[in-house]
């Protein structure tokens, strides 16, 4: 891309033809996207009925909810503002007031990426975080600071184990920590992407892939709050960031 900015007029052609599989590609997703839900619909029935008891997965898939929920709230309201108090001496909850808007939008639009500029207005605006420091920041927490995706993936792959009846030993609960801790580095900000990067920590410890599809249902709701988690992680990781670097600007 760089190279071909330098190319001027000569590169033109060539830009174009990207430009044209970028709109090409851009159309297929968008109407794949309307039969995505239907897809989804199959699956989910589909492992349904290979069950005895359908209910004993729902319920399963309830309490499944509620510790991905419970462990994203602790970590969120309870290590994060701890980690921050530790290291600037001040109110972590009165940062957090000032990007409840960016929060917010997390919650609604399931993509840290989406929320990235409404993320950086609120740290500059509310919470008066120098700007290099949030242009800085924010971006790259964005891309590699997914730590809720990091619990959700791990706790996931935990759940599935249990459905399967397949008993994990220290050794593979250290494994799945790791793995989904990098998995989630490689995960994009938008809608749902920890499904995929899902793939890699089942594999890292055996367990099916396919099963997957359990999850499914419940991942529309837990995807918006693991968001909010990332997105909450990046802006206080920024207020950090700027506490340590205070005095060199």
């Amino acid at each position: 891309g760089l190279l071909l900015g330098k190319m001027g007029e000569r590169g033109a052609p060539l830009v174009n033809v990207c430009q044209c599989l970028n709109e090409a590609v851009m159309k297929i997703v968008s109407m794949a996207v309307w039969y995505f839900p239907f897809g989804i619909v199959f699956l989910i029935a589909g492992k349904i009925l290979e069950m005895e008891d359908p209910s004993v997965i729902g319920q399963k898939l309830g309490l499944y909810a509620i510790t991905v929920v419970s462990g994203l709230v602790i970590h969120g309201l309870v290590l994060l503002p701890l980690l921050f108090v530790l290291i600037t001496k001040k109110n972590p909850f009165a940062f957090i007031q000032g990007i409840l808007q960016a929060l917010l939008i997390a919650l609604a639009t399931s993509s840290s990426s989406a929320t990235l500029p409404i993320t950086l207005k609120c740290l500059l605006e509310n919470n008066g975080i120098d700007r290099r420091v949030a242009r800085f920041v924010l971006p790259v927490g964005a891309t590699i600071n997914m730590d809720g995706t990091a619990l959700y993936e791990a706790v996931a792959a935990i759940f599935i184990a249990q459905v399967n009846e397949y008993d994990l030993d220290l050794g593979q609960i250290i494994t799945i920590s790791i793995t989904a801790t990098a998995a989630s580095i490689g995960a994009a900000g938008i809608p749902q992407s920890g499904l995929v990067t899902m793939v890699i920590v089942l594999t890292s410890v055996g367990l099916p892939t396919d099963d997957i599809t359990l999850i499914i249902a419940v991942d529309w709701a837990l995807d918006r709050f693991r968001t909010m988690t990332n997105v909450l992680g990046d802006a206080l990781a920024a207020g950090i960031i700027a506490h340590i670097c205070e005095k060199d600007f």
